[in-house]
Formats: structure tokens, C-alpha cells, sequence
């Protein structure tokens, strides 16, 4: 629920129509389905989506660059043996889009219980870590950098 117009910004200002677009879109961002982000370790981390009543084939994962896209659409209208009076178990299509930090990279996905579990690692290269450098008691070597002729 917001509690500010932001209508009289929209005509004195140019150049801000993406930003006041994303503030618009932020209040009706998409709630379906829930998903928990959690930390496991140091560098491990977990997403976790409620996504009941969609099985294996059902979902799809996707690594791609930052970016991290679970999709969800039921396959096959399966056959009900009954009338079904009331339908609280949504199962509705969906996609959920999650940006990755840097060196984060998916290690494994399971589906248990309804809940779809997606482990993450952040995995910084030998190069970008920083390194103790020693300090030596004796002088300091002077390299040459002149060039034989």
C-alpha cells in the first residue's frame, strides 16, 4: 500500500520515466509463489520455493550469467477422478527471477516436500582473493629498468 502520489513528478521531471516506472511496478510485484532466501555457511546459500502440487518435469532452472530464472508450468492437465468443489492449491504458471552476486554459482537443486530447494556457493577465484604479503627484514632490491642498446 503506498501512501504517496507520485503523479506531480511525472510532469516536471525528464529522464526519470524508468525509475518512476519501477517505483510504480515495486508495490504489485508478484507474490506467487513464496520463496525463502536463507544463508547456510560463509559462502553457501539457499533459495527455497513453495511449489506444491508441480512435480520434476514441471520446473525448469536456468544459470545464466547473474541471473538465476525458476519456471513452473504444469505439463499435462492430469485426470481427476472427482469434482473437484474448491481448488486452494494453485497451479498456475510462473516465474520467479533472482540476480546473482558475483562468482555465485548454482551447486544442486532438489524438489522434497513441495519445496523446491536450489544450494548456492560463492566461489571466488585464487586471482580476487585477497593474499597476505610478507614484510622482509632486509633491503629492498631495485630493479633496472633500462633498456641495453
Amino acid at each position: 500500500m503506498r501512501t504517496f502520489d507520485l503523479s506531480p513528478l511525472y510532469r516536471s521531471t525528464v529522464g526519470f520515466d524508468r525509475l518512476f516506472s519501477m517505483m510504480d511496478a515495486f508495490d504489485s510485484a508478484p507474490g506467487y509463489p513464496p520463496y525463502n532466501i536463507e544463508r547456510t555457511g560463509e559462502n553457501d546459500y539457499r533459495i527455497t520455493v513453495a511449489v506444491a502440487g508441480f512435480g520434476e518435469g514441471d520446473l525448469s532452472i536456468e544459470a545464466k550469467e547473474n541471473t538465476l530464472t525458476i519456471k513452473g508450468a504444469k505439463q499435462t492437465k492430469e485426470e481427476q477422478k472427482g469434482e473437484v468443489l474448491y481448488q486452494g492449491i494453485a497451479a498456475r504458471a510462473f516465474e520467479r527471477v533472482f540476480q546473482l552476486a558475483d562468482y555465485v554459482v548454482v551447486k544442486s537443486a532438489k524438489l522434497e516436500n513441495g519445496l523446491l530447494h536450489v544450494d548456492l556457493a560463492r566461489e571466488i577465484p585464487e586471482a580476487k582473493k585477497p593474499r597476505q604479503i610478507p614484510i622482509g627484514a632486509g633491503e629492498a632490491k631495485v630493479i633496472d629498468t633500462k633498456v641495453a642498446a
